[in-house]
């Protein structure tokens, strides 16, 4: 690959990782504000161990699927199946498929050579990015990192936003688990992933009776 098209495609990766692509995905965050409700998370310390669970466990899973769609190893009406297989909590399929919507809508006048037709409106999260990893020529695991990046980040902004923490210190939080995202995206990159955390789906599940939530999930 010459060096315009290594360009083009780190400003692609840096541009699906964006957190203002208008895909919805800022009303989501990731089980956070349940654990924070909860007391699970109340800090920075227990927020980066939040998203450290989160990253080997839901990011993990998420950057298998769309890595596996990516290079060509999975089919993405069949890794739509697998994804509701890999996903107990209905709650965290819902806002998945939500945040899919998002992204396909966004796709669809960004790449208007993808068909469509045969993913639904609400496809998920995951496969979504892998159909864009496919039709732009990235690889497994460049669409991998961005997945997992993506989950972290979300989750960071939540937590910072509702814990009114320092936003200097979050970052360096997030940016001391790059190591994990990279390793993460890696083996996203070899195999599909096929684990869940307990913990998470039931924050997923309980989010939905609290009384006027700030975010979707």
């Amino acid at each position: 690959m010459g060096a315009t098209d290594t360009s083009g495609t780190t400003a692609l990766l840096l541009s699906l990782a964006d957190s203002r692509l208008p895909t919805g995905s800022h009303v989501h965050s990731g089980g956070a504000e349940e654990a924070i409700a909860q007391g699970l998370v109340r800090d920075c310390v227990t927020l980066n161990a939040f998203l450290r669970r989160r990253i080997r466990t839901h990011g993990l899973v998420a950057a298998s699927i769309a890595a596996a769609i990516t290079s060509g190893r999975l089919d993405p009406v069949r890794a739509d199946a697998e994804t509701d297989a890999r996903t107990p909590s209905q709650a965290a399929r819902h806002a998945s498929r939500a945040q899919g919507r998002g992204l396909r809508r966004l796709a669809g006048s960004a790449w208007p050579q993808i068909d469509w037709s045969p993913h639904g409106r609400q496809p998920h999260l995951a496969v979504v990015y892998g159909i864009i990893g496919a039709a732009t020529g990235l690889t497994g695991r460049e669409i991998a990192l961005v997945v997992v990046y993506t989950t972290l980040t979300g989750s960071a902004t939540a937590g910072q936003r509702l814990l009114a923490l320092d936003p200097a210190e979050v970052a360096v939080g997030t940016l001391a688990l790059m190591g994990l995202c990279e390793e993460t995206a890696t083996l996203a990159a070899t195999e599909l992933a096929s684990l869940s955390d307990p913990l998470q789906d039931v924050l997923a599940e309980q989010h939905l009776t609290r009384e006027r939530p700030l975010f979707v999930s």
